[in-house]
C-alpha cells in the first residue's frame, strides 16, 4: 500500500451502503483515503455530513453526480485535483420489483440506465487516467441477483447480470494495466431504500397483469421477501466493512459475496451447471412448500451462523 492517500470516488452516497462506506473510509485511522462522496441530489447530503463528523472537509468531500449524465460526470471529475481517481466505487443503483406485464419498457430502461450504463459511464471517464498511471481499482456493488435470477426481480437481476458479464470481461484486459476489478455481491440488505421499494410495490396496481400472477406477487412473494430480509439480511454497515476490506487488499478478488447466511441459497445455482436444480428447487419451495421455505429461513437466521464472508 502506497504511503500517500488514495482518491476514492463513490457514487450513490446519500444513504445506505454508499453512505456507510464513505464514512468508514474517510474515518480510516491510517488516513489512507481521500473520499469523494457523490449523490444525484445534494439536498440529501445532511445525513452523510453529520455521519462524517470531523472527517468532513478533510478526508471527505461531497459532490453532485448523476451517473446518467455525461455532463454531470465530467463536472464532478473537474472538481477532483488532477482528475485523478485511484479507486472507483460504482454503488449508485435503483431497484424494480413486480410482475413483468405491469412494468413499462421506459421503467425497465431507467433501471439499466442507472445500474448498468451509469457504471459504464463512470468507468469510461476514469479509465484513461488509470491506464496512464498503470494502476487503479474499480469496485462494483453488484448483487447475488447478478449470479441467480429471483422471482419478480427479473429486470433488476438482468441489470446486475449485465454488470457481472461486462466487468468480468473487462477484468481480463485491465490486468495488463495493473488495474483490478472487484464485484461485491451482497444478499438482502436492510435499507430504507429496500423498505420503500417493497412498500410501494405492495400498493402498485400493475395494470395488464393477470389475477393469478398478482396473487403470487402480493400473497406469496412480498411476505416471503420480508421474511428473507429479516432472517438473512445484512446492515449497510456490514456490507461497507466488506467493501472497505476489498479496497485495502493488495490483490483484490474479482468476486466477493458478503453474506455467509445466503450461501446455501446461492449454492443451488453452482451445484447444477444446467441450472435446472436451482429453478426446480426454488419453484417447489415458493409454490408448493412455502412453509418449508419459511422454516429454512428461520434456521438461516440462527445466531450460530456467521453473517459475513470476508475476502481472502
Amino acid at each position: 500500500m502506497a504511503s500517500e492517500s488514495q482518491t476514492v470516488l463513490i457514487s450513490g452516497c446519500s444513504s445506505g451502503i454508499g453512505l456507510e462506506l464513505a464514512v468508514q473510509l474517510a474515518q480510516d485511522p491510517k488516513k489512507r483515503y481521500q473520499v469523494v462522496a457523490t449523490m444525484r441530489d445534494l439536498r440529501k447530503k445532511e445525513t452523510l455530513e453529520a455521519a462524517a463528523g470531523k472527517a468532513l472537509g478533510k478526508t471527505l468531500s461531497v459532490e453532485q453526480l448523476d451517473v446518467c449524465s455525461d455532463e454531470s460526470v465530467a463536472q464532478c471529475l473537474s472538481h477532483i485535483q488532477g482528475g485523478q481517481v485511484d479507486v472507483l466505487v460504482n454503488n449508485a443503483g435503483v431497484g424494480l420489483v413486480g410482475p413483468l406485464e405491469g412494468l413499462s419498457i421506459a421503467t425497465m430502461q431507467n433501471v439499466f440506465d442507472t445500474n448498468f450504463f451509469g457504471a459504464v459511464r463512470l468507468v469510461k471517464a476514469v479509465l484513461p487516467g488509470m491506464k496512464r498511471r498503470r494502476r487503479g481499482h474499480i469496485v462494483v456493488v453488484s448483487s447475488v441477483m447478478g449470479l441467480q435470477g429471483v422471482i419478480f426481480n427479473d429486470v433488476y437481476a438482468a441489470s446486475k447480470f449485465a454488470l457481472e458479464g461486462f466487468f468480468e470481461s473487462l477484468a481480463i484486459q485491465l490486468r495488463q494495466f495493473n488495474i483490478f476489478i472487484s464485484l461485491v455481491e451482497p444478499g438482502p440488505v436492510a435499507t430504507e431504500f429496500e423498505g420503500k421499494l417493497l412498500n410501494q410495490s405492495a400498493l402498485a396496481e400493475f395494470p395488464g397483469t393477470d389475477p393469478d400472477t398478482l396473487s403470487y406477487f402480493r400473497d406469496l412473494y412480498l411476505p416471503l421477501s420480508g421474511e428473507l430480509f429479516r432472517s438473512v439480511g445484512q446492515s449497510p454497515y456490514d456490507v461497507a466493512q466488506v467493501i472497505a476490506k476489498v479496497i485495502s487488499s493488495t490483490r483484490p478478488p474479482l468476486r466477493t459475496q458478503t453474506n455467509a447466511r445466503y450461501l446455501p441459497l446461492s449454492a443451488l445455482k453452482t451445484l447444477s451447471p444446467s441450472g435446472s436444480l436451482y429453478v426446480r428447487t426454488t419453484h417447489r419451495l415458493l409454490f408448493h412448500w412455502p412453509r418449508l421455505l419459511s422454516l429454512g429461513l428461520r434456521c438461516l437466521s440462527c445466531g450460530c451462523l456467521p453473517k459475513r464472508v470476508w475476502p481472502g
